[in-house]
């Protein structure tokens, strides 16, 4: 007898990140005609909202919950493709805030359709309530404080 081809761990952190893969490649093929992958969106769209008071590399990373070095390889492609720019700030010549620029802005406008395409597609398919109550939960996971403080107090 075979086993299916589904895992059958019983691991949510496992779960989680099939999940998370599986959705990125879906999202990253209805953004292809933008020229964007999810993952680059998803740091110009951050950076867009983040305009006025723009974020270090550290504050970006901590902001999206990606590890630094991570955060580091996709910033130097985006800065190649002269979407962003580290700066330093006028005030503290130590900070260097990363910028959009007016080439990342514009990507940003032609990636959000597709975005928006791939977003509704799946709030419809998953539900509307659902959909709304796994976002909450999962950012509730990336987010609360309170849940590194309960894993180190049981270490």
């Amino acid at each position: 007898m075979s086993l299916p081809l589904r895992s059958a761990s019983p691991c949510v952190v496992a779960a989680m990140r099939a999940a998370s893969r599986r959705l990125t490649l879906l999202y990253d093929e209805v953004m292809a005609p933008s020229g964007l992958r999810l993952t680059q969106f998803g740091i110009l769209s951050e950076l867009e909202r983040r305009a006025s008071e723009p974020p270090t590399v550290s504050e970006l990373s901590e902001i999206l919950t990606i590890e630094r070095s991570a955060l580091g390889q996709t910033l130097t492609t985006l800065e190649h493709d002269g979407l962003v720019v580290l700066g330093r700030d006028v005030r503290d010549r130590r900070r260097r805030p990363v910028r959009l620029t007016q080439a990342g802005r514009k990507a940003v406008v032609r990636g959000r359709p597709y975005w928006e395409k791939a977003h509704t597609h799946f709030s419809r398919y998953f539900g509307e309530a659902a959909f709304s109550d796994l976002r909450s939960t999962l950012r509730g996971i990336a987010e609360d404080p309170d849940l590194a403080d309960s894993f180190a107090e049981r270490t």
